[in-house]
């Protein structure tokens, strides 16, 4: 008989549906050093002792011959598994969500990296936390992306998502760039800085708040606007809601490019436009039971605890 069990209500008030037991795993990482090897041997040892079924990402992993487990693309493994456990830092979570968020396939992060603001499990307690998700005692939210377009002479030239960022820099030069924004299709202002940061607000504990964002809670609809080192002081951040469609002209800039989630950069031409909207599909991310947004931000941004 299939077991069934039941989720809980999130921090961020999200309670999720019942669901059958998790029978499959995927695994994605990244095999460039001895202590990742070592972590995900361990991983996969833990989830076969459980009783689950492995795949592992073949694009970032080399399971080795002991490990008796399954190696696919990445679009491959998502379809085939209840759950993906990334190991690594955010970074790592990025590039695997903007695929994994097609297949609708929920992903929690294991930390080896520095800050973990999403990769929230860490390592040295990898096996008890995961235990309890195997389980299905785990917090569930929906995080957005978004979807952008490049347009060049009215044609699209490039199409991807981010899961923090889309930014619009100076580039290797080191001149400003000036730049036209649009909501809605409404002018916002003409922009002379180092650039431009359309941020979720998962990104808004990125870039966007070195730039002196705001940090947005991941359950708000929302989109941020923030401009980098602007040249007239008065540019200030803005929030939007995430129903917004973002349009970023260029209007000179000789090396501008554009980044997304400061993976795939596309360099840019005069009067270029970005048309940034929210992705469709939400990234279903997990945390263990007792997750908070506010102690994960008290513990990453070193704030003071009660006084």
């Amino acid at each position: 008989m299939e077991a069934r069990v039941g989720r809980v209500p999130s921090p961020c008030g999200l309670i999720g549906a019942m669901r059958p037991a998790i029978q499959s795993v995927g695994v994605v990482g990244r095999y460039d050093s001895a202590h990742l090897t070592r972590s995900v041997e361990k991983l996969i040892a833990f989830l076969q002792s459980q009783g689950k079924r492995v795949v592992v990402d073949n694009r970032s992993l080399q399971p080795s011959s002991t490990s008796q487990v399954a190696a696919m693309p990445l679009p491959e493994l998502a379809a085939a598994v209840d759950l993906v456990v990334v190991l690594g830092g955010d970074g790592t979570l990025l590039s695997a969500a903007r695929t994994l968020v097609e297949f609708d396939v929920p992903v929690i992060g294991i930390n080896l990296g520095r800050l973990g603001f999403l990769t929230d499990i860490p390592a040295d307690s990898m096996e008890p936390m995961l235990e309890q998700v195997l389980n299905g005692h785990y917090q569930e939210e929906s995080r957005s992306l978004l979807s952008s377009v490049i347009l060049r002479g009215g044609l699209p030239v490039a199409e991807t998502l981010a899961f923090n960022d889309v930014v619009v820099g100076k580039g290797a030069r080191g001149s400003m760039v000036e730049i036209e924004v649009y909501v809605d299709g409404q002018f916002v202002y003409g922009l002379r800085a180092d650039g431009l940061i359309v941020s979720t607000p998962t990104g808004s504990t990125a870039y966007a708040l070195s730039s002196g964002g705001p940090i947005i809670h991941p359950s708000l609809p929302a989109l941020l606007l923030a401009p980098i080192c602007p040249h007239t002081l008065s540019n200030r951040p803005i929030v939007l809601s995430d129903q917004s469609r973002v349009e970023i002209i260029l209007v000179r800039g000789p090396s501008a490019n554009v980044n997304f989630d400061v993976q795939n950069i596309v360099d840019l031409e005069e009067e270029d436009r970005i048309v940034i909207t929210r992705a469709t599909r939400p990234v279903r991310l997990l945390h263990p039971i007792g997750h908070s947004h506010f102690a994960m931000l008290r513990e990453k941004l070193h704030w003071g605890a009660h006084l």
